[in-house]
């Protein structure tokens, strides 16, 4: 099994530069026109990731998901999710959601899409969040019986 996932991306990336060239795309050209989107979309984006990531640290180092964590232990128990968790639970959704909120590449994004009410982004990925955790902690529970 270990070998057929160390493939896969390989294999993938075959795949796809085969099938390209086959439909007759340049298929290095597009590669490079991606990258430079990329880079572009990395230049854009940055600062706000460095100032995310920056407030995600401090909010560690505060101890205050512990300290919150401690406080919801039970009822994030009650819902079946290990007090062990909660600090994750908890400074997930600040780094990676609200990066992407807050940051408008998202948004720029959704507006090149059409579409219109992206007021509902942020509490759209909070809400996914909370379900995949939920979700998560459920999806253990069934496997390993914990």
């Amino acid at each position: 099994m270990e070998g057929l996932s160390a493939l896969a991306v390989p294999l993938l990336l075959g795949f796809v530069g085969v099938y390209g060239m086959a439909r007759g795309v340049d298929v290095y050209a597009a590669l490079t026109r991606g990258a430079e989107e990329g880079l572009g979309v990395l230049v854009r984006i940055l600062p706000s990731l460095v100032a995310l990531l920056s407030a995600v640290s401090m909010l560690r180092a505060s101890g205050a998901p512990d300290a919150l964590a401690r406080l919801l232990a039970p009822l994030l128990s009650a819902v079946g999710i290990p007090a062990e968790c909660a600090p994750l639970l908890l400074v997930r959704p600040i780094s990676g959601s609200a990066a992407l909120a807050v940051c408008g590449e998202l948004i720029g994004r959704c507006g090149a899409a059409g579409v219109t009410r992206t007021r509902y982004i942020l509490p759209a990925a909070l809400l996914a969040d909370a379900v995949m955790f939920v979700g998560s902690a459920w999806a253990v529970r069934m496997v390993f019986g914990a």
